[in-house]
């Protein structure tokens, strides 16, 4: 029995983790420094230098930032935000932006001087905003997750200091207490009443985007050209509707998402192919929940050993974490649980992220049909076994294993992305 103690730490979790964000989050992490960096100065900078780390350059080269009329990359991020974002709402803060204020914007980047740096730091998730106005300076610093901001200077003088680690857990509640058997248990157990509201925004504003995703042009359209080939298979219909919100998302749709270990891509893809297969199995809203609960944690579990930003991609987790929450559905033991997240990792670990773009959308269709045949192959008792690549015993130690291999394993293939990315791809 779970308790009390971890019970409570559970819906912390949820609650840190399962938050609003309007734009790919990198981005929008950016804006938010730069909005609260113009608050700091009094005035919109007029010279700014921005020290980031490798995966914020990787993440923000090819993504298009919504409210600003179709404009990509740093600079695009950095002028919304000084030019007209609000810092108070965070991780929507250029949410409430009006189309006229787009010429503004534009206007603004081009005659300010933006200066790009990657910085020389071992965060993966690292903004170090320095802005000038007149005789006046001011500093803004977020590590670690995508709203922490950890230090605010003003003409020399500290007027925030956090402590701050190399952990991407910094000021967030301790995850070590996640393991699959008590996501389960909670699961089953919790009072629904103390999370419908988060379950409720995540179902309601993912889904919205997805089906955005699916009605307009936007991206590379991998929601459509799925369902274009298989309209009645459920298994596709998941995998197209995850893809579809990414798609939009991507391209600079303007919607809210709830995001997920710091991701709208993983909150759509952890939750959107579960409500598709409730829907499709005529499950009723507690059930839905319930299996979200079990997605979401698996999700949020997988990515506590990885790191909000590594080149590991996200999806492959919230695929994974899909999985989990529709073997809730179609089973509902620890045993078809524990075999689909196995099955599943075994299957599509080591995929790489490259950023932020519409092909994270075709990953997501593949993370999630990774999920979905995870969990068949244990209906039909096919498995893949302790010693088979990075399976070991036991699903959480499979888990572990994902940490290692995408904290230690992948530390270089993340430098060379970058370089690729930066040297080659411009």
């Amino acid at each position: 029995m779970l308790t009390t103690e971890i019970k409570h730490a559970y819906i912390s979790i949820l609650r840190e983790e399962l938050v609003h964000a309007t734009g790919c989050t990198e981005p929008i992490a950016l804006a938010y420094a730069a909005a609260r960096l113009r608050e700091l100065l009094g005035a919109k900078p007029e010279r700014i230098r921005a020290e980031v780390s490798g995966n914020i350059i990787k993440n923000v080269k090819s993504v298009v930032v919504p409210n600003t009329g179709g404009m990509k990359g740093i600079p695009a991020a950095i002028a919304a935000g000084a030019a007209a974002g609000d810092a108070s709402k965070a991780l929507q803060v250029i949410a409430g932006v009006p189309a006229e204020m787009h010429g503004e914007i534009a206007a603004y980047a081009k005659r300010t001087e933006i200066e790009i740096v990657c910085a020389d730091t071992t965060r993966m998730l690292d903004i170090r905003l320095t802005g000038w106005a007149g005789e006046h300076s001011a500093l803004v610093q977020i590590a670690n997750s995508h709203s922490n901001i950890v230090r605010e200077e003003k003409d020399g003088t500290v007027l925030l200091e956090k402590p701050v680690t190399d952990s991407a857990e910094d000021n967030l509640t301790d995850k070590s207490v996640l393991n699959v058997a008590d996501i389960l248990e909670f699961a089953n157990t919790v009072n629904l009443e103390e999370v419908a509201p988060l379950l409720n925004q995540q179902v309601a504003c993912n889904t919205a985007i997805a089906e955005e995703g699916l009605r307009h042009n936007w991206g590379a359209n991998i929601g459509s050209v799925l369902l274009a080939d298989y309209p009645d298979d459920i298994k596709t219909e998941a995998k197209a509707w995850a893809a579809a919100g990414s798609d939009a998302r991507m391209s600079g749709c303007e919607m809210p998402v709830v995001i997920l270990s710091g991701s709208g891509n993983q909150g759509i893809t952890a939750s959107v192919p579960v409500v598709r297969y409730a829907k499709h199995l005529g499950a009723d809203q507690e059930t839905l929940f319930r299996a979200l609960l079990v997605s979401d944690l698996v999700t949020i579990h997988q990515k506590s050993g990885i790191g909000r930003l590594s080149a590991y991609c996200g999806a492959v987790s919230a695929g994974v974490g899909a999985g989990a929450g529709i073997a809730y559905l179609l089973d509902g033991s620890y045993d078809a649980i524990a075999h689909t997240i196995v099955n599943a990792v075994a299957i599509i670990s080591g995929a790489i992220c490259d950023g932020a773009k519409p092909s994270c959308a075709a990953k997501i269709a593949a993370s999630v049909d990774a999920g979905i045949l995870g969990y068949h192959m244990y209906k039909n008792h096919q498995e893949f076994k302790s010693g088979d690549g990075i399976v070991t015993n036991g699903v959480d130690n499979t888990i572990a294993n994902i940490g290692i291999l995408a904290q230690q394993g992948m530390r270089q293939t993340d430098q060379t992305i970058l370089a690729i990315m930066t040297e080659r791809c411009n």
